[in-house]
């Protein structure tokens, strides 16, 4: 499993950029697949947020959203490591960069 960062020109002021998981020949059913729908933001606080992929839904006026990515036992942990990875991968590419 890779991820990969999408800058995007065009986005609002907070969005940092986007990310993708691209899945390895190791990965076996989800192999040659990438999962897209992540994006880094920036807080007010300035402290780096990862959004997932979601689907809204709702009454027009009420906006909901349906996470597409939800940890199979009911616990947030899985999601907490996979924001986390996300950010430290983000993190490790803008210090090469630099």
């Amino acid at each position: 499993m890779r991820i990969e960062f999408i800058n995007r020109e065009n986005g609002p002021k907070s969005l940092i950029c986007e990310a993708e998981i691209l899945f390895s020949s190791e990965d076996h059913l989800l192999a040659g697949l990438r999962l897209v729908g992540f994006s880094l933001w920036r807080n007010e606080s300035g402290e780096t947020v990862v959004t997932m992929p979601s689907r809204s839904w709702g009454d027009p006026g009420e906006r909901k959203f349906f996470d597409l990515l939800r940890a199979g036992d009911g616990g947030g942990d899985a999601l907490k490591r996979l924001k986390s990875a996300i950010r430290d991968q983000h993190q490790l590419r803008d210090r090469n960069a630099a």
